[in-house]
């Protein structure tokens, strides 16, 4: 059975679009598609057919979700003693060698996966080249742009 680590956090999340689905974005659409159903034809009803379509996409998404939640293995980073070791839920400061730029990610789960705000998958390419590696460590990282080179700074369980 595969299992779906997670924070605290994106399982928060998880359970909050949940709860948005269920209670709010369902009954609209089931309202949407009672109120195309009384236009009449419904061969020729475009309103109906996207309202089934969006009916289809949160059937789905909440199926989804619940599966995910159902198989969740929940890791809270405070309850592992810091190492200096990268895992799981760790923020990484990383030096990039070729540049002299520094970054910081948190490795997350690929729900929480956010670039925008330096949140990135376990199973990203970067995360995977700095999973099990520690501070002082270097690290390449295989890009399409071709191999990048990052010392590990900091590793922070926050």
């Amino acid at each position: 059975m595969q299992r779906f680590p997670m924070t605290i956090e994106g399982e928060i999340a998880l359970q909050n679009e949940l709860r948005q689905l269920k209670q709010e974005e369902r009954p609209r659409v089931i309202k949407d598609i009672a109120e195309a159903r009384e236009h009449g034809d419904l061969k020729e009803n475009a309103e109906y057919h996207a309202a089934r379509e969006q009916q289809g996409f949160i059937e789905g998404r909440i199926k989804e979700i619940e599966h995910k939640l159902a198989h969740a293995q929940v890791i809270n980073v405070h309850d592992i003693p810091n190492t200096g070791k990268v895992i799981f839920g760790t923020t990484v400061t990383l030096l990039n060698l070729e540049t002299d730029q520094g970054v910081t990610y948190r490795i997350v789960g690929e729900d929480e996966a956010n670039v925008k705000v330096n949140k990135i998958s376990v199973t990203s390419p970067i995360a995977r080249a700095l999973i099990g590696k520690e501070e002082g460590d270097e690290v390449v990282v295989k890009t399409p742009g071709g191999d990048v080179e990052y010392e590990i700074e900091l590793v922070e369980h926050k």
